[in-house]
């Protein structure tokens, strides 16, 4: 699994660190998605899932 974000789509809601905070994090200044870890481990993937599906702005994308 590869975890892929765009950071210019960002809408800076949290959600993505909400449901996977060891992959995700944001940015202090304006709450921008920081990729933690771009491959995490398969124990994390469903939370990885879970947090690309809960971006209103579709700015995580998956690779499988």
């Amino acid at each position: 699994m590869k975890v892929i974000v765009d950071q210019d789509k960002c809408a800076s809601s949290g959600n993505c660190v909400m449901h996977a905070p060891a992959i995700f994090d944001q940015r202090e200044e304006d709450g921008v998605v920081v990729l933690l870890n771009e491959n995490p481990p398969a124990e994390q993937a469903e939370n990885a899932r879970k947090a690309a599906a809960s971006c209103p702005a579709l700015a995580i994308s998956i690779e499988e």
